[in-house]
């Protein structure tokens, strides 16, 4: 089967694998709370997300099959849908035939990509379906700020895949921001914080423990327990933690410290790093999302990661602050209805989550991760070079 893309102007965007396809993705608007066109690196007209929908001759009924099939042929036609994601940043399917976890599992793995292990997670994600679990178990009434998924730990996705199994009546939304974007505003707003990034990094401190520290989050054997057998003692407990984090390939850039009921792992990390194939530099970081949290009535998160400059100095407020000012600027509230599906390229596009009203489940929105090409230093130092985790 053979594909080609026609394409008339993009929000006339056509994926189409034959003038007879029985399935075929056309690009559709979105209201514009829902949809923006992204400002400078990007090219003219370029929206986030880029909104797709099936469509058949005579409105035929779609069947799941079908959209994996056509999902594949257009990666096997030089990964036609990641070049789309490398472009927007985000993509947003709708109208698909998905109704469970497994379905949401079968889509998101016809794509082509590695499903991500999470080395060091520090929210609770229990599998519900191959490569796929709950995208955050916080209460609905904490913020959870714009941000690139797994910022404060070496070993991060590059695609996220998010399905909205159940939709709030009110609030819930899934912020959506460009990285990119982001970067290209603070180099013209702050350039004196950037510079500072670049030369320093940052430390990353983050926290685990034995139990829960917060609703939602992870514990210790969680994060870093895979192994552990039952009648394990605490010595071998500690060893095989330790493997796990040797697990990153950071050496002297990730340390830990053993605490009365954790531990404390410290990263010197690159907060800019570059987009593989267009070599643009890109803020990958959680820097707004910390300023929010600091500043937030969540006072339980506040105590689980901290972020300095990667000398170990504070990172002055103002720079913070500006951050998130300028996040609030560039980026856009996706209202969920129930089957849609959102795609991130987490080096270029962050997201988030808004409160909601009504009861903890009315919300539902179920994640994949997968990995995909580590992105370029923007440093030439040895804390600056991201590496793949090391398999075991």
């Amino acid at each position: 089967m053979s594909t080609a893309i026609e394409q008339h102007a993009i929000h006339a965007l056509k994926l189409d694998d034959s003038p007879s396809s029985t399935l075929v993705f056309e690009a559709f608007d979105l209201p514009a709370s829902n949809q923006r066109v992204l400002g400078a690196p990007a090219p003219s007209g370029t929206v986030i997300p880029l909104a797709l929908r099936p469509s058949t001759p005579n409105d035929a009924e779609i069947s799941l099959d079908t959209v994996v099939e056509t999902v594949k042929t257009l990666q096997a036609k030089e990964g036609l849908l990641t070049q789309k994601l490398a472009r927007h940043g985000t993509l947003l399917f709708r109208g698909l035939p998905i109704y469970n976890a497994e379905d949401f599992s079968k889509f998101a793995h016809a794509f082509g990509y590695k499903p991500h292990e999470i080395i060091g997670i520090v929210v609770d994600r229990p599998i519900i379906a191959p490569n796929v679990a709950p995208a955050n178990e916080a209460p609905k009434e904490v913020l959870i700020y714009n941000h690139n998924e797994s910022p404060q730990v070496p070993h991060a996705p590059e695609y996220i895949f998010f399905y909205s199994h159940r939709a709030p009546a009110k609030g819930g939304e899934t912020p959506i921001s460009s990285s990119l974007e982001l970067f290209h505003r603070a180099q013209q707003e702050i350039p004196e914080f950037v510079t500072e990034l670049s030369e320093k990094g940052i430390l990353s401190k983050v926290t685990y423990k034995v139990g829960k520290e917060y609703e939602g989050g992870s514990t210790l054997q969680q994060a870093f327990g895979k192994d552990f057998e039952e009648g394990d003692d605490e010595v071998t407990k500690r060893k095989k933690i330790e493997a796990q984090i040797a697990r990153y390939g950071r050496g002297k850039h990730t340390t830990w410290e053993w605490t009365d009921d954790g531990v404390i792992l410290t990263h010197r990390l690159p907060a800019i790093r570059t987009q593989p194939e267009t070599k643009l530099p890109t803020l990958f970081t959680g820097l707004a999302a910390y300023y929010k949290y600091l500043h937030g009535n969540n006072t339980a998160r506040k105590n689980v990661t901290s972020q300095l400059f990667g000398d170990g100095t504070p990172i002055p407020e103002k720079y913070l602050a500006h951050l998130a000012k300028l996040t609030e600027e560039i980026r856009m509230l996706h209202k969920w209805q129930r089957g849609d599906v959102l795609v991130f390229d987490n080096i270029i596009a962050q997201h988030g989550r808004e409160p909601w009203e009504g009861e903890q489940s009315d919300r539902v929105v179920l994640a994949s991760l997968f990995d995909g090409e580590v992105p370029g230093a923007y440093n030439s130092e040895d804390w600056a070079q991201v590496v793949q985790a090391l398999d075991g």
